[in-house]
């Protein structure tokens, strides 16, 4: 009889990856970098566990959209005072003065929205320069995901 394999938390090894979103599409990156947070790219995936790895996004203010987003993606504020609404299109968050929070916006849209999802959400770095404070880490460069057959220990066997 085989039996469901369920991960438990200290068999978890987290690695960290940087990606560099200079030229990127804010949706597609967004959805990439949700399921590496998420861990879904693991054979060891356990859903009530916080599975997957840490992210280091670079270069988060030279992000680009498709069509005519710039202008017309909004993003909406409010105060919970009478007339506190303060709407911002994406040309102004990239040109603000925290141009990042569109790419977190838009990845926080994508995890879950419970506790699990705070938690995931703390594995997400986003810097809108090329210098991270993450070096230590030895961050991999993120190139995809890696299929099982593409690992050297498989090729080897054959």
């Amino acid at each position: 009889m085989m039996k469901t394999y369920s991960a438990k938390a200290a068999d978890l090894q987290p690695q960290w990856y940087v990606i560099d979103a200079e030229g990127q599409v804010l949706g597609r990156l967004a959805s990439q970098i949700a399921q590496i947070l998420r861990g879904k790219h693991k054979p060891t995936f356990t859903p009530h566990l916080q599975s997957g790895d840490f992210v280091v996004v670079i270069n988060a203010e030279k992000i680009s959209v498709t069509g005519s987003r710039m202008e017309q993606k909004m993003y909406y504020h409010h105060s919970q005072y009478p007339g506190g609404l303060r709407v911002t299109s994406l040309r102004q968050t990239l040109s603000g003065r925290f141009p990042e929070r569109a790419l977190i916006h838009a990845v926080r849209g994508m995890v879950m929205h419970n506790r699990l999802g705070a938690d995931i959400m703390g594995h997400l770095k986003v810097y809108a320069g090329p210098e991270h404070p993450h070096q230590a880490q030895k961050p991999i460069v993120w190139t995809g995901p890696q299929s099982l057959l593409k690992q050297p220990a498989m090729a080897s066997a054959e």
